[in-house]
């Protein structure tokens, strides 16, 4: 957990130094800098920024660089800094690593925010994503094998690019490409496989709290991006003409996808459709909060089985999950609220929340103890 977080030069967060507790509330106007707050911390955990990919969008004007520093309630300390040229440093209790996984270990962040309420309409990055986040901090060998996946498709799309002809050569490497793609592809589909088996009694759970009549008729799928039966290489060497045609490589790890269905019980045939053709958008709202708060439960499992397993690919959390809430009374009606926040006091997890008026604090003061607030104006933030 964060006990404090300091930024400087991020967005109109010229200096900013906070001591947190287990629920914080950032209460101000739009524009004030409360999302910057939120934006901070997933910039450390992730070494990215839900709002811009590039830094110079989110450093401060006439900056070159923005930092962020948090202290954690198990004594370590993190810190990154990005410039402007896009370069990241990153510290490790004041020692500097190389990978922003070893960061994400100890800060896992969980965000819920305005954007990501078009999920179901958008393409399958975000939905493939959500699985990611969860088989990374469940699965020590994920990350490894999907860096050197995505390391060997970048390699193989290139080669794409320059040529719609191959020479033998340039064939005789694309071939062991493949098949190191096909390796690593086997892996990487077993482990999203097995957590997100894992993961759908959860989701259940999430759906029947938030939307209850649709308890019976919405369920997830998992769509691994290429047929599992046959060996990845093999079917790419099947799809070699028109992947050289286009340029790019369709099937594989990258293209994998997470569908929610909803099942029609009162006609004959059953139909079954997306969920996002066929709810409204306040439910389409619930339902992407059902996915992503169904995650945390999962993720905090902590019975006997799990913390005895000999498997050395399983991982066991003992970083608190943080989560971050984006003006989160802006997409959702009053009971979602609710069970959203009564949910998360329940968990072992930490909350930061940004609001736009102080409607929220009275829910949040009669579920959580000594919750911190804050009022967030032009950059500048104190407590209330």
């Amino acid at each position: 957990m964060i006990e404090r977080l300091q930024t400087s030069n991020l967005r109109n967060l010229t200096q900013v130094n906070l001591h947190t507790a287990a629920c914080n509330v950032m209460i101000g106007a739009n524009g004030s800098g409360k999302t910057s707050l939120l934006e901070a911390i997933f910039l450390l955990s992730r070494g990215k920024s839900f709002r811009h990919h590039q830094p110079k969008r989110y450093i401060q004007y006439h900056q070159h660089t923005a930092t962020v520093h948090a202290r954690l309630s198990d004594g370590n300390t993190l810190a990154i800094q990005k410039q402007a040229d896009a370069t990241t440093l990153l510290r490790l209790n004041q020692s500097t690593v190389y990978n922003q996984s070893i960061l994400t270990e100890q800060l896992p962040t969980l965000l819920i925010d305005p954007s990501s309420m078009d999920m179901l309409e958008q393409g399958s990055a975000s939905r493939r994503q959500l699985l990611d986040w969860l088989v990374f901090h469940m699965k020590q060998g994920f990350h490894p094998q999907w860096l050197a996946y995505q390391r060997l498709l970048k390699q193989r799309n290139s080669l794409l690019k320059k040529s719609k002809h191959l020479t033998h050569v340039q064939l005789a490497e694309l071939r062991s490409w493949d098949k190191g793609l096909g390796n690593h592809a086997a892996l990487i589909h077993h482990y999203r496989q097995h957590v997100f088996t894992k993961w759908q009694p959860y989701f259940a759970d999430s759906i029947a709290q938030l939307l209850p009549s649709y308890a019976e008729q919405l369920s997830l799928s998992y769509h691994a991006g290429y047929d599992t039966d046959v060996a990845l290489e093999v079917q790419l060497g099947e799809r070699l003409e028109q992947d050289l045609q286009l340029g790019y490589t369709r099937i594989g790890n990258h293209r994998a996808d997470i569908h929610v269905h909803w099942r029609s019980n009162d006609t004959l045939p059953i139909l079954k459709e997306q969920a996002a053709n066929v709810l409204s958008r306040g439910e389409k709202k619930l339902l992407i909060t059902a996915l992503r708060l169904s995650q945390l439960p999962l993720l905090l499992q902590t019975d006997a089985t799990t913390q005895a397993s000999t498997n050395e690919n399983e991982r066991v959390i003992t970083a608190t999950p943080v989560v971050l809430l984006d003006d989160i009374t802006a997409e959702l009606d009053e009971r979602a609220i609710e069970i959203l926040l009564s949910t998360l006091a329940k968990l072992p997890c930490q909350v930061f929340m940004s609001s736009l008026t102080a409607d929220i604090v009275p829910m949040v003061n009669d579920l959580w103890s000594n919750p911190m607030m804050f009022h967030v104006k032009q950059g500048q933030v104190l407590p209330l």
